[in-house]
């Protein structure tokens, strides 16, 4: 795969991470879903609209219940967690954990980062802590571990992926697998009335969450991750907070102020300095 493919695949699909976060926030903090609901509607659209895609016969073939277990984990720890986070400190949970993990993987699998990767990953932290140290307050520790998981399931998922057969046809039988689990897993918090209120509109914002920025959002993710190291991969998810602000001062009336701007563009820049030896190489 060429870099020009790599980069234009990597920047469409944390586009569709950003829409997620953005979506979630609608639905789950302002109470028009539950997180179980939310998850739960998210996973089976997903599922259906790739099965449409791919076939059901090809989707049942594709993916892995290790896929699917670590793409359920992600989706249910993030939805439960941002009950209790505001958005900046679960973000920066969330993403952190994500990247030491895929980090850490890539490194124990021989990987190895030049001065010029480390020098991208200083300058990728510190714009992202910049921008949301602001908006930090101490964390509820429940709520702070459960993002850690999402994050670490996040990251997991994201490994399974590289490598791995057509990427559409391997998300599909991750979202199809995620889903079975998901029904009697969910059915259950429901029928226990644990959940809170489910309206259309959180229903709707849950579909399009599950349809487009997840399901084909992560295969195109699939895909962009055969170019990318473990590392690289890890990195380049830094841009997602950056983005969600971004479409929260577009979606939601956020303010825009110069720190955002700033740190958004050190943040940037330090992802440019980490995969530009890749970009280099190709």
């Amino acid at each position: 795969m060429t870099a020009s493919r790599t980069i234009l695949l990597t920047a469409l699909a944390l586009v569709a991470f950003a829409g997620n976060s953005v979506l979630a926030r609608l639905a789950i903090i302002d109470g028009a879903i539950g997180p179980a609901a939310f998850t739960g509607v998210r996973i089976l659209s997903g599922a259906a609209v790739l099965c449409l895609l791919v076939g059901l016969r090809d989707a049942r073939g594709g993916g892995s219940w290790s896929g699917a277990l670590s793409l359920l984990g992600y989706a249910a720890l993030f939805s439960l967690a941002y009950l209790e986070l505001s958005t900046g400190t679960g973000a920066l949970i969330l993403f952190a954990s994500v990247q030491i993990t895929m980090i850490g993987w890539g490194m124990r699998a021989g990987e190895r980062l030049g001065s010029l990767q480390v020098l991208g990953v200083v300058l990728a932290l510190g714009g992202l802590i910049w921008l949301l140290l602001p908006g930090l307050s101490q964390p509820d520790p429940l709520a702070a571990a459960l993002m850690i998981g999402s994050g670490l399931c996040w990251g997991v998922y994201s490994l399974l992926g590289r490598g791995t057969g057509a990427p559409s046809v391997v998300t599909a039988g991750n979202f199809l697998r995620a889903s079975l689990l998901a029904v009697p897993l969910f059915g259950l918090w429901l029928w226990l009335g644990e959940d809170g209120p489910v309206s259309g509109y959180g229903i709707a914002l849950a579909i399009v969450s599950g349809a487009v920025t997840s399901g084909l959002g992560y295969a195109v993710w699939y895909a962009a991750l055969k170019g990318l190291s473990a590392s690289r991969a890890g990195v380049v998810q830094l841009a997602v907070p950056p983005l969600a602000a971004l479409g929260g001062i577009a979606l939601l009336g956020e303010d825009l102020s110069l720190r955002f701007v700033l740190a958004s563009a050190i943040t940037l820049l330090g992802i440019a300095l980490a995969i530009r030896p890749y970009a280099n190489s190709k």
